[in-house]
């Protein structure tokens, strides 16, 4: 085959499933991945979800589960993407939250560009907004905070390869941190030690917005030991912060509002 007849490369979508319940996917996510050749996808995307692509479009699952054995390369998920754009299929990238909040969406768009790959990100509700809006957290509120903050937690606080300013971190307002669970206790102490403080109030929310989501909730201190005694498992995000007191307020209203209406 002469160059000028090669096939020219399909697009690659990168697009965000969202933070766990299926119907939170946005329309254009879901309206691209229903004309999907290829769908991508990875280990926290609901199955439901996935039933939506057409019945012979190619499924190819590259589950990455932090500290997990058998976790798909990067690098694998990579090439599995070019070489179905290469031979001209449209391939849905689907992608848990949104593919640009710590899910590596700008490492793989980019990826794809410089292979000349067309790319198109389409955007999904973080985990931190829809998991913390699920369990009656603002992740804002005008008596409360100004500012949120997203971090991972992904790394040792005290290894070399954690770069968060815990100081700074200290002093924010809603404080959000992504895969923070095994690393909690340290995380804790490293804002209480740079004087947040130890009775502000925090949640971790474990797979937020499905029907077995979990919330526990008690003052930063306790957090760690309140939710190893729960069971509290990942996914889940950790929201530090005045606007965690809000949920039992919500709480509080929405009893009372229930019972008025049942007397």
């Amino acid at each position: 085959m002469m160059p000028s007849e090669r096939t020219p490369p399909g697009t690659v979508f990168l697009v965000g499933a969202g933070p766990g319940a299926p119907d939170l996917v946005t329309v254009r996510g879901l309206n691209t991945l229903r004309r999907a050749d290829v769908v991508v996808y990875d280990a926290l995307v609901h199955p439901e979800l996935i039933g939506h692509a057409p019945a012979d479009a190619e499924r190819v699952y590259v589950g990455k589960r932090g500290y997990c054995v058998g976790s798909t390369l990067q690098e694998t998920i990579h090439e599995v993407m070019a070489n179905r754009a290469r031979a001209g299929l449209t391939v849905v990238r689907l992608k848990g939250g949104d593919p640009c909040v710590f899910g590596r969406g700008g490492e793989e768009a980019e990826y794809l560009a410089e292979r000349g790959i067309p790319v198109e990100i389409v955007p999904g509700v973080t985990t931190a907004v829809g998991a913390c809006a699920a369990a009656g957290i603002p992740l804002t509120h005008r008596d409360a905070t100004q500012s949120v903050t997203l971090v991972t937690g992904h790394f040792d606080p005290d290894s070399p390869d954690c770069t968060l300013d815990w100081a700074a971190l200290a002093r924010v307002g809603t404080l959000v941190v992504y895969m923070g669970l095994r690393h909690l206790d340290a995380i804790a102490a490293r804002l209480i030690g740079n004087e947040l403080a130890a009775d502000t109030p925090a949640a971790v929310v474990c797979r937020g917005t499905l029907p077995d989501q979990m919330v526990i909730d008690s003052p930063l201190s306790l957090l760690p030991a309140a939710a190893r005694a729960a069971g509290a498992a990942a996914p889940a995000v950790v929201v530090i912060g005045e606007v965690v007191a809000h949920r039992a307020r919500m709480l509080s209203l929405a009893s009372a509002a229930s019972e008025g209406a049942l007397a």
